[in-house]
């Protein structure tokens, strides 16, 4: 299972930003300063760090007869015991804030069985952040499921979206009061959307890989279907996206229902999608695609997170090589710092809602490529909020080097590296880049 960091897709992004008034102070000195309250975080997902989530979909997924998954998660960054190192490390750094997800299969291991004492473990990390005056930022759902769902067809069910909203439903009623701000969903614009800009070689290994791996679960299990939460292969991609958006309807309100005053939103997966020369079709159908029905979605959202890692120029015929140069990530894609500008000034312009950084980083063994893209995307973000983008935070990916899906651990985005062994996180030099923008509220 690829999954969106190493893929190099173009999915979406550079757009002209919506009317608005600039920020007071922006750019008012030679410092570039941002808005008070900014949000300074990192983020992490639960299953790429707790590790032994036996329970969840992709524990049985990455154990499947032919599974295209490269390792499998094990005790991950054994997060589950040692959330408060983690938290440690957010602030240590000088962040302010820390995303992290609720594992949906710890919390409901059966259906309708829910666990106090995961909800419990939940909570403590949310009590762990206000100790240490870190903000929380929580998704609920950051693409794993409890097995039980994925056995009964995962998103492709049309009852996904009630099993999901009462899942929230309980999370919430547990956890609401000590969120800052809640995500129902971690890129859902993805799912069945993969494999139509994915490069062809890819395709033809990957989606059969897939699609053999969830028919041999499904038989093992004696279900007519099973499908992940971050499946590459899909019966049928729009119902589950049908789904998947009548979901983060009902789970924002089931959220809402228990706190009204909790902010909710979403987090897409954006390309910096660019048109090469005079014919913006291919690029605009991309867009329409991928990102325009989340994006309008998200018109009833408090805000919409991006994440984003690249950039893609298209011109009438597809896809166009970038220019040679620079700095490369891990899997030969083009860095490129004002991606990330694009893509939240895109967002805005569709969502007109407020907007939060949710990931952003690279994949990367060479640190000093991420100590020059954090300030570099910084201070292009920089300038749309200067005209007027309201953008609340920028959380980085990740706070550790974990698993990453179908790669497993050979990936590396992390702020910190993980010594698997011993568990130890040692911090990069691109730490102190991030912590001393943050701590001065400023690039």
């Amino acid at each position: 299972m690829l999954t969106r960091r190493q893929i190099g897709l173009g999915l979406a992004g550079l757009g002209v930003a919506a009317a608005a008034r600039p920020l007071p102070g922006l750019g008012a000195t030679g410092q570039r300063q941002f808005p008070q309250g900014f949000l300074w975080g990192a983020s992490t997902s639960a299953y790429q760090v707790e590790g032994n989530n036996i329970n969840s979909d992709v524990w049985t997924a990455e154990r499947a007869p032919g599974s295209p998954y490269a390792d499998v998660a094990g005790d991950a960054a054994n997060s589950f015991m040692l959330w408060p190192v983690d938290l440690d490390l957010v602030k240590n750094m000088g962040l302010g804030a820390y995303r992290f997800s609720l594992e949906w299969a710890r919390i409901e291991p059966r259906q309708g069985e829910f666990s106090i004492a995961m909800l419990d473990h939940y909570k403590r990390i949310i009590e762990g952040c206000h100790t240490r005056g870190l903000t929380p930022l929580v998704t609920f759902n950051h693409f794993t499921n409890p097995l039980w769902f994925a056995l009964a067809g995962g998103w492709h069910n049309p009852e996904a979206p009630d099993l999901f909203a009462r899942f929230c439903a309980k999370a919430a009623a547990h956890l609401g009061d000590g969120i800052a701000s809640a995500a129902t969903l971690n890129e859902p614009n993805l799912a069945g959307n993969l494999a139509s800009v994915l490069p062809p070689k890819v395709v033809n290994w990957l989606v059969p890989a897939d699609k053999a791996a969830c028919e041999a679960v499904a038989k093992r299990f004696g279900v007519p279907l099973f499908l992940t939460g971050n499946n590459i292969w899909y019966p049928d991609p729009a119902a589950v996206q049908t789904h998947l958006l009548k979901g983060h309807a009902l789970g924002r309100q089931a959220i809402k229902a228990e706190r009204s005053n909790l902010p909710v939103g979403v987090t897409l997966a954006m390309v910096d999608d660019q048109a090469v020369g005079n014919d913006t079709s291919m690029r605009d159908s991309v867009r329409e695609r991928l990102y325009n029905p989340w994006l309008r979605a998200a018109r009833q959202d408090d805000y919409i997170g991006v994440q984003n890692y690249e950039r893609a120029l298209w011109d009438a015929k597809g896809r166009v090589e970038p220019p040679a140069g620079g700095d490369r990530n891990m899997g030969g894609a083009e860095v490129y710092p004002a991606s990330l500008a694009g893509v939240v000034r895109y967002a805005h312009s569709v969502a007109k809602v407020p907007v939060i950084v949710t990931e952003h980083g690279v994949n990367t063994p060479d640190d000093a490529v991420r100590q020059r893209l954090i300030p570099a995307a910084l201070a292009e973000l920089h300038k749309v909020m200067a005209d007027g983008v309201p953008v609340r935070g920028y959380f980085h990916w990740s706070l550790i080097d974990n698993f990453e899906w179908g790669f497993g651990y050979k990936p590396q985005f992390g702020l910190h590296s993980l010594d698997r062994q011993t568990f130890a996180r040692t911090p990069k030099p691109s730490t102190t880049i991030l912590g001393a923008i943050a701590r001065a509220n400023a690039c």
